[in-house]
This record gives C-alpha cells, structure tokens and sequence, in this order.
C-alpha cells in the first residue's frame, strides 16, 4: 500500500535463505527485471547477517567504512551502559557508492544502492525499524524519481472483512472490478479476509474517484461483513472508536480465551474512555467468586453452556457498571471434549441494559486459532451490535443444531 500511494506496483515478491550464490542469483534477477528492489533482513552483525556484503559482491563494489555510522552504533550502546561488541562495527560497512540510510531506533543502518540501472533499498528485518525506515528513508527516496511519462496513477486501499470465507467473497464480487482499469485481490490472514482495491487512471483524481466508487459497489454488496478500511484499522480499533463515538462502556469475562478480549481492547490507545475491565474466570470457583456465577448453575449446566455464558456476561456488565459485556466459556483442546460437548465448543454471551443472549459454536481449529477465533466473534459482536445488525456466525461457520445436549463440560 505504502508503494501504491507513489504510484509504484510490486511485482515480485522473493524469500532467500542466507545462502551467498542464493542472494547473488536472487540480485541479478531482480536487476535484470524491476526498477527499485526492497531488501529486508540481513543487517545484523552476526555471521548470518550477509546482505550488505553479498550485494557488494554481486555487482563488484568494495566495502566501505561509514564513519559516521560507526559513531551513531557506539552511541546507541552507551546510552544503555553497555560495551559494544566488536561485531557490531560490521553495521558500519556499506558498498562503495550507497547512499546510507539512518535508523533512529536500532543499531542496523540500511543503505541505497544504485547498479545496472536499478535501485537497491537494503532495511533491517525488525518490523518497527523497517516500517519506520520504509516511511521515512525509502517512499521518499522512490517518490522523488520521476514517474514515466504516459505510466498513469494508481490508487489501492485494503478493507478488512470479518464473517466470509475467500472463495465467498469472490463469488458475491464476481462482476465487481472486472474493467481495464480496475482489479481486485484476495489475502487471508486468519480469522480475516482482505479485499485490496486497485484502481488505475491517467490523473490522480481519475484513479481515486475510481477507487471510492469500487469500495462503495463492494460495501453496498458486503455490508457489515466489511468492519474496517486500511492497514492501522483492526477489528479492535474499530470496536473502541465506536464504543467511544456513542459514550458507552464494556467489560468483558473470559475464560477459555484467557484475557484476550481484554488484552486486543487495551492494546488500542485511548481504550480507557471506554473498556472498564476484566475478569479471567478460568476455574469453576473463580467464575462463582469474581463473577457471581451461581454454583448451581455450574453444578446443573457445567460451565461450557449457555446459562453460564449469561451469567458471565451479566456479571461482568454489574461489577463493572459497563453499558455492554461480553463472556467466553468453552473447550479449545486438544483434550476436554465429550460426545455431547465436543472440543471447538464455545458459548459467547453479551449483555446490555435492555438484553442478554449466548449462541454456542463449534469451532473445529487447533487450540490457538480456536481461541483467537472465539475472540474475533465476540469482538464482532459488539461491533454488530453498535450497528444495529444482527449477531452471527462466520458464513463458513455452522451453529449446533437446536437438539444439543446443554448439560456436562468443564471450560479447557
């Protein structure tokens, strides 16, 4: 996305392992084919860490002390007290002829370097170095280079889609994208499926007036199966905003999620306006001590049912003094199930002033996916209900049939 803002397509997208004749090959390649090349990784100052090195081989530059660098590398270990080891001075070593790129928050300086017509961008692999290396170093050096005449605009967003499987989301877009300057990929990154609008024009107005006229053909068609619009704008983002646009307030129980719900809301600055707190009620006892859960109720029910799920979320909502709760109580496994309660089993609740309703489902994923799925749902059900729409499962998901044993079961 960062690229397509300057007008600039990726075309080729490689892994190299840290093999010399591996990187070599993998150097001609990309200057044989493409005008600017991103490298990530490799800038370390172990005897893995080659990129550098191996790049000024491959076009026959000798290495170069960076004095400066060298400085900044030394600096950065004696403002944390520490004795630099002589290995890090290899940071400091650069092709003859590459413009040094700073990085003001790690010991790894990335590098430009232009050969067989073609510009090499060499960053650190640590995302928050190279994000902030990229954004700050990079776009502007490839922005500044002139586009090719004639070589038109392009403009390109994500949105973010939570509740339909990829394969689905083609189908209902199938006539959606399909002119000369229009197109539409796919991504799946689990439990979410992004949609990336492209859209091309001789101008730059051209290009946005037809990318904002195919996002709103795709959210007209999607509805509320799109939450969300960019790289920064997460299910979780999207759940504060709202809770704070409307004044409200939530509060969660968790036990088969573990305080993931709570841990995705605090991670958004800004989230104290709105979360006011959690509970992790991970044993029987601890669901009657801290939520008011009736033992009864566990005794009659188990906890992986639906009056506990109710009684989660009412007690979360009263201890809190929240406006909206949600609870999680189920089996993640690998162990735990039963015939009648299966491992994936999960009741989620929510509670309101004016309702509370739990939906029990079954979930057939690995324990990690499993509780990282029972989140996006609960999540996505405070969402939905923000919005006035209606509380559901993901498409490529089945509720348990209406005959269900409810009783037995004990949250794993």
């Amino acid at each position: 996305e960062r690229l397509l803002r300057i007008d600039v397509d990726t075309r080729f997208h490689s892994s190299v392992r840290d093999e010399p004749a591996d990187m070599i090959d993998a150097f001609r390649r990309a200057a044989g084919r493409v005008d600017v090349v991103l490298v990530s990784g490799g800038l370390g100052p172990t005897r893995d860490d080659l990129t550098i090195e191996v790049l000024a081989e491959t076009f026959g530059r000798k290495m170069v002390l960076h004095e400066p660098s060298l400085r900044v590398i030394e600096a950065f270990f004696e403002r944390f007290g520490r004795k630099m080891a002589e290995s890090n001075a290899k940071q400091a070593w650069f092709p003859d002829g590459a413009d040094v790129l700073p990085n003001p928050v790690g010991t790894a300086p990335g590098c430009m370097l232009e050969a067989e017509d073609t510009l090499f961008f060499c960053m650190p692999g640590v995302p928050r170095e190279l994000f902030q290396m990229m954004d700050e170093q990079v776009v502007p050096r490839i922005a500044a280079r002139a586009r090719p005449e004639g070589g038109g605009v392009v403009r390109a967003t994500l949105l973010r889609t939570f509740g339909i499987g990829e394969s689905n989301l083609d189908d209902e877009l199938h006539d959606l994208a399909r002119g000369e300057h229009l197109s539409l990929g796919f991504r799946t990154t689990f439990p979410d499926n992004f949609l990336r609008p492209v859209a091309r024009g001789s101008s730059a107005e051209e290009a946005e007036e037809r990318l904002a006229e195919l996002c709103g053909a795709i959210r007209e068609r999607l509805g509320a199966l799109v939450y969300g619009e960019g790289d920064e704008e997460s299910l979780e983002a999207v759940v504060v905003r709202s809770l704070i646009e409307r004044g409200l307030s939530v509060a969660s129980a968790e036990s088969c999620t573990g305080g993931m719900i709570g841990a995705r809301l605090t991670a958004v600055p800004g989230s104290s306006a709105t979360y006011q707190g959690g509970v992790v009620a991970y044993a029987d006892a601890a669901k009657t001590r801290h939520l008011g859960v009736p033992e009864a109720l566990l005794e009659a029910h188990g906890a992986v049912s639906e009056p506990v799920a109710l009684a989660m979320a009412r007690g979360a909502r009263e201890r809190f003094g929240a406006d909206l709760a949600v609870s999680t109580t189920g089996i993640s496994g690998p162990g735990g199930g039963s015939d009648e309660k299966p491992v994936g089993l999960v009741w989620i609740g929510f509670a309101s002033a004016g309702e509370e309703v739990a939906t029990d489902f079954v979930f057939p994923f690995d324990r990690e996916r499993h509780r990282m799925l029972t989140t996006q749902v609960a999540l996505d059900w405070i969402r939905r209900s923000l919005l006035g729409e209606e509380r559901v499962a993901p498409r490529y998901l089945q509720l348990r049939p209406a005959s269900s044993a409810r009783a037995g079961g004990r949250s794993q």
